[in-house]
């Protein structure tokens, strides 16, 4: 007897290009996610304008003109300040100093916390535990006062060195956090599975370990851009990292120190002010967004589904 047309399509497999890989799939779900989606979308922005900013600046940000602290006009769209220097193109070009030490500290802490971190973790006796005291040494180092003094020492600071000062010393928290993941996962099955077959130390950690670990190295890692992008503008806005190199806390400290408030020159402030705040709201949302990629509960919760398991009630007989 013939089947029916439904039930034909129904057992009938599907076609190769309708079968989305998992991994892709995932990647999908992660980009589909609104809080990574929009993070993404304002880190983008900002690294176009980072890339693209000293070319596209329509003046030297230290070239100074006859406009003193004028207001925004089609000369200078976001003004001037009292040396006649276009705020713009302090702006654009400022962009890329911020984004830079971000991201240099960020890869730098990322890598030591991953190699410390998780090799404390997995390794057993004398020495995980020296590593884990080596964490904790560095971890009550204070940083900006260390940076600072480093500032003051070097009189060419520039800002790859302040990246690499931030990054060696703020790995330690994401390193502990790394050791405590890597502890819960050195015992589990699929771990003493490769460990049982012979697997060497350095594969077990880099193709067993480290992929369980994606999701909280990439949280880290983007804290630790929030805390050097802050850093750097708050050691700009006091004046340590160097007033003669563009970035957005060199604009606050001149805003600052000429009075731009008192004069009511906003346009001097409210620019920086706004795109520390865009950035800092984009890297947040993007880890807002890989919390929730990452724990189930919290995906639950966004999309208005309830994390519950199911209670059966028991049917007495």
């Amino acid at each position: 007897m013939a089947l029916p047309t439904a039930d034909i399509a129904a057992i009938a497999p599907e076609p190769p290009s309708a079968v989305v890989p998992p991994v892709r799939r995932r990647r999908l779900r992660f980009i589909a996610n609104r809080k990574a989606g929009i993070g993404l979308v304002i880190l983008g922005c900002f690294g176009l304008l980072a890339a693209i900013g000293p070319m596209i600046a329509p003046y030297d940000p230290s070239a100074r003109g006859p406009d003193l602290v004028a207001p925004p006009s089609a000369a200078h769209w976001l003004g001037t300040t009292h040396l006649g220097q276009d705020i713009l193109s302090q702006m654009l070009v400022g962009a890329r100093s911020v984004l830079f030490v971000g991201l240099v500290a960020g890869l730098v802490a990322t890598v030591l916390a991953v190699v410390i971190g998780v090799t404390s973790g997995y390794l057993p006796g004398v020495a995980g535990e020296l590593l884990s005291v080596l964490s904790n040494v560095v971890l009550v180092i204070p940083v900006l006062l260390l940076v600072i003094m480093i500032a003051t020492i070097i009189e060419d600071a520039d800002d790859l060195t302040i990246a690499l000062v931030l990054g060696a010393t703020t790995w330690p928290w994401s390193a502990r956090v790394l050791r405590a993941q890597t502890m819960s996962l050195r015992r589990r099955d699929f771990t003493e599975a490769a460990r049982a077959v012979g697997e060497p130390t350095w594969r077990i950690i880099g193709f067993e370990l480290l992929p369980n670990l994606t999701a909280v190295i990439a949280a880290r890692f983007v804290d630790t851009v929030i805390f050097a992008v802050l850093s750097e503008i708050a050691l700009a806005f006091i004046g340590i990292s160097g007033v003669s190199e563009w970035n957005w806390g060199t604009i606050l400290f001149w805003a600052q120190s000429q009075q731009a408030l008192a004069q009511g020159a906003w346009w001097w402030f409210v620019p920086a002010g706004l795109a520390i705040a865009l950035l800092g709201t984009g890297l947040a949302l993007l880890n807002f967004g890989i919390d929730e990629f990452v724990n189930p509960r919290l995906r639950n919760v966004s999309t208005g589904k309830v994390g519950l398991t199911p209670v059966i009630p028991e049917v007495k007989a």
